[in-house]
Parts: structure tokens; sequence; C-alpha cells
């Protein structure tokens, strides 16, 4: 194996493609293994691979990592993106815990019955032009900087241009009334890193198919 961080996961986006977003805007190469049946799934639990039986998984620095939160916590001290002081780092956990709350409705989304699609999308729009959006127009107004936390890019500025792109790929002109999120969204876009994240042939996933849906549901029996 090579010096690169092994992440374990399906092939598409769920809950490892914001871990995805902070490696590549960190700067740092994966490598990565998609499960594609039950059995592989059960192998890894089975040979201890998977402390609370969950994925993702990361390998890197000689640990196997578990749980989302603990792995980009991990991912953001080790590159330099979890803030100068504790102030600091309150500050940009408070931002990915919100921004984490948004994206759990995406992430389910399409695992929604039909019926529900119309109704989950309503709730979507309106999370984000009223509850969400709203506070990162008014900290990047107030802040007067580039990036959400000090002046330097952090986790949560990483967590929120991931979260803009996901919610417009849905709502395409959600960010109309938001100036400073328009703003930041270019500034984001052209960061080096997450620039080359953004182009085609990039580790980033493509919004989930049915394909996706099926295997998530195969390999996890949902």
């Amino acid at each position: 194996m090579s010096g690169k961080p092994r992440l374990t996961y399906l092939d598409g986006r769920g809950r490892m493609e914001s871990i995805r977003w902070l490696l590549a805007a960190a700067g740092v190469e994966f490598e990565e293994v998609y499960l594609e049946t039950r059995e592989q799934y059960e192998k890894l639990i089975k040979d201890g691979h998977l402390m609370f039986h969950q994925v993702p998984l990361v390998e890197m620095d000689g640990m196997k990592l578990v749980q989302t939160r603990a792995i980009m916590s991990y991912i953001a001290g080790k590159y330099n993106l979890h803030g100068k002081d504790l102030k600091e780092r309150a500050l940009i956990d408070m931002y990915v815990e919100g921004i984490t709350d948004l994206m759990q409705m995406i992430l389910v989304f399409p695992f929604s019955p039909p019926e529900a699609k119309e109704k989950n999308l309503d709730s979507l729009k309106d999370r984000a032009i009223n509850r969400y959006f709203p506070v990162f127009e008014k900290v990047l107004k107030q802040h007067g900087q580039d990036f959400l936390v000090g002046n330097k890019m952090s986790w949560a500025d990483v967590q929120l241009i991931e979260a803009i792109l996901a919610v417009e790929e849905k709502i395409p002109a959600v960010l109309s009334g938001f100036p400073q999120l328009q703003a930041f969204k270019k500034r984001m876009s052209n960061v080096p890193t997450i620039k080359k994240f953004l182009q085609p042939g990039s580790p980033r996933k493509p919004p989930p198919d049915e394909r996706y849906v099926a295997t998530v549901k195969r390999v996890f029996k949902m």
C-alpha cells in the first residue's frame, strides 16, 4: 500500500463525499476501495476494521478511522484547516455542524419515495433560504474577509462550498438573494486545489443515480 490515505466506501457521494472534499482541498491525493456487495461489507466487520460496523473507513497514518465527524476533524487538524486557536475552532465546529444538518437533507433525498420528493425538495429550499444560507451571508458580510473564520481557508469553508453546489444542483437559483455567498462561491471555486477537484476526471462523485441507490440498498440491506 502507498502512503496515500485509503478510503473505503461505495462508488458515490454519501457520507464519504465531504471527506473527499476536505482531502482534495488540502491537496492530498488518496486511493479508494468501493463496496459493491454485502459480503465485502460483512468481511470488513468480521475482520475488525469497522469499530461501529459503519463506513466511511479511512486508513491513514497507521490508523483505521471511522465516524465521519472524527475523520474530518483529524484531517482538518492535520492539514491546518481547523483554526489557529480554540475560539476559531469553536466557530468552525459550529458552522460545520449547521452545514452538516443541511447536507443531511441532501444525503437522504435520493432515498425518498417518489411521492415525497416534491415535499422534501420544498423543505430543502425553505431550510436553505430561510435558515442556513442567511447565517453564512451575515457572517461573511460582518467578518469582511474572504473566509468564514480568520482570513484563512478552514474546514467550514470547504463544507460550505460543497453544500452550496449540492443545493444548487436541486435548486439552481438558490443563491439569487445572497450576494456574499455568490462571491464566496466564486472565490472558493478558484482556490487551486478546489478548482482541480471540480474538473472532470477528479475523484468528485456525480449526483446519486438509480444505480448508486440500488448499490446502497444491496450493501446495507435497506
